[in-house]
């Protein structure tokens, strides 16, 4: 059991990581990059962004720690592994919370609209008020699950050691 517990553990340490670097990677270089461009390059840009994302890596990675780290939590309360248990917890917490609930309850929402808007057949007074309406957010947005997923690699980090 030790040996499924240190694997899980480790697998969650990994994903968390993962998630934590691609919307870190976004936080620090990519929604700068992005901000510079016109707003229907801006808007263009993020429709194919958000659609290329929805892929077997990025799902592997997203679902991936919404499985795994309750499954640890769960194995760690079970043998008895108080002090492990309870950052594991705070780590699932956390990411189901502040980085899944967020990106399903926040992020998506915003991105379905965007991509349901019509670029091409706008005018220019339009696809300004899209950007506004989606751009401010969604990097709002992004910005707390960054956190998010930090402080919950942490957590995760924290439990690896003390089981």
């Amino acid at each position: 059991m030790d040996l499924i517990m240190r694997i899980v553990l480790l697998l969650g340490a990994l994903l968390t990581a993962l998630i934590t670097g691609l919307f870190y990677a976004y936080a620090c270089s990519v929604n700068a990059g992005l901000g510079r461009l016109s707003d229907a390059e801006y808007l263009k840009a993020m429709q194919h962004i958000n659609r290329a994302i929805l892929n077997p890596w990025f799902f592997a990675s997203f679902m991936g720690t919404v499985v795994v780290l309750p499954l640890g939590t769960w194995l760690l309360y079970r043998t008895g592994h108080t002090e492990a248990f309870y950052y594991l917890l705070a780590a699932t917490v956390l990411y189901l919370m502040g980085t899944f609930g967020v990106t399903i309850f926040g992020n998506v929402p915003l991105n379905e609209a965007l991509d349901k808007f019509d670029i091409g057949a706008s005018e220019l007074s339009a696809i300004k008020s899209q950007r506004l309406r989606f751009e401010v957010p969604w990097n709002s947005l992004n910005l707390v699950r960054t956190w998010a997923s930090i402080l919950s690699m942490m957590l995760v980090l924290v439990a690896l050691f003390k089981q």
